[in-house]
């Protein structure tokens, strides 16, 4: 029988500010992607292991993910360290295809390894890309992922993230949207013991008519957890995005602090961005906050720079760029942030061009 969760609709709450509608899978042909790994070799198993952090398909997209088999599985033994930047890289190359990436990180006891994985199209490739990320995190593990959209404008993404924290571990998830049309991104932590750590972060930049998604959970299955999220965006042009985020408390969860931020800078009057942060928590003995803005620059920090001489569009770059730092800060040691900047600093320069 065929399990497969049937396509979302706008009907749905989590879909409900999504493009979802404008979607037809019957435009898209299953392909594989070119894809290049830096510094994986040691890590690669040969052993398939879907699952271990997302039991079920969420959605026919992740179901489709999973029928691909198209996987790269990084194992880190117990206390393996692995000092350099393990690298993988997706080209999609053709158009009208459907490409499917599956990255399971199965990371050891005492372990530690940093993960960055980008996605790359040519502006004209009209295609599809669904990728999903498995972190399995065992007892002290500490696991850093980085995953980078540098998707063509004619591109559309629709992935997950799924982690997994065991005892006392660490798991670090960034997010940098910057291309593809639409671009959704559902990620997820689950602390399942004691004293388990998460950070989640996210650096997005939507211009023209782009749209960037993001679904998040803040899942607290055990006490003494700790979860942190820090998310920021900026919309110029007619661009959109849309932020819904939960924490999920559990009722054993005691003692746990769960933190949840998301700011949206708006650049210009037809771009548009939605912020709904919420909890849910089952127990008393937590500390836990949200908060969430959207606005257009401040004038004051504006008017400062140009009272001493910076052009306007200088002006706003300057603000923007000191905007996202405080993600960019926060990057896992080893991660060249330059290209990132840089990649910001174009999407400015061409909005102030429009």
């Amino acid at each position: 029988m065929n399990t497969t969760p049937l396509m979302p609709s706008t009907d749905e709450e989590i879909w409900r500010y999504s493009r979802i509608g404008e979607l037809r899978l019957v435009d898209f042909a299953p392909a594989s992607a070119r894809t290049e790994t830096i510094g994986a070799e040691s890590l690669r198993s040969t052993a398939a292991l879907p699952g271990i952090a997302m039991a079920h398909p969420a959605d026919v997209f992740a179901g489709l993910n999973r029928e691909a088999g198209e996987e790269i599985t990084l194992v880190l033994p117990r206390g393996r360290v692995v000092e350099d930047t393990v690298e993988i890289v997706h080209h999609v190359d053709a158009d009208g295809v459907l490409v499917r990436p599956r990255l399971v990180i199965d990371a050891g006891e005492d372990s530690e390894v940093t993960v960055v994985e980008r996605f790359v199209s040519a502006g004209g490739v009209r295609s599809l890309v669904v990728p999903v990320l498995e972190v399995r995190a065992a007892r002290s593990a500490r696991v850093n992922y980085v995953g980078v959209n540098e998707l063509g404008s004619a591109t559309w993404q629709i992935g997950h993230q799924v982690a997994l924290g065991a005892r006392d571990s660490h798991v670090h998830l960034t997010t940098v949207a910057l291309g593809g049309d639409y671009a959704r991104v559902r990620a997820e932590v689950r602390l399942v013991e004691h004293g388990a750590n998460a950070q989640q972060l996210a650096l997005y930049f939507a211009s023209g008519s782009q749209m960037h998604d993001f679904r998040t959970l803040q899942i607290h299955e055990a006490p003494r957890t700790r979860s942190e999220l820090l998310f920021k965006g900026a919309v110029g042009g007619s661009a959109r995005s849309v932020y819904t985020g939960l924490i999920k408390i559990a009722k054993n969860a005691a003692h746990s602090e769960a933190f949840q931020t998301n700011r949206n800078l708006t650049l210009g009057e037809g771009a548009w961005a939605e912020s709904v942060p919420n909890l849910e928590i089952e127990t008393n003995e937590v500390k836990c906050s949200h908060a969430s803005t959207v606005g257009s620059i401040e004038e004051e920090h504006r008017f400062y720079l140009e009272s001493r001489g910076v052009p306007p569009e200088v002006a706003e770059r300057l603000v923007v760029l000191g905007f996202f730092d405080d993600v960019l800060d926060r990057l896992p040691r080893g991660v060249d942030v330059s290209p990132m900047r840089a990649a910001v600093a174009d999407k400015l320069t061409a909005e102030v061009a429009r």
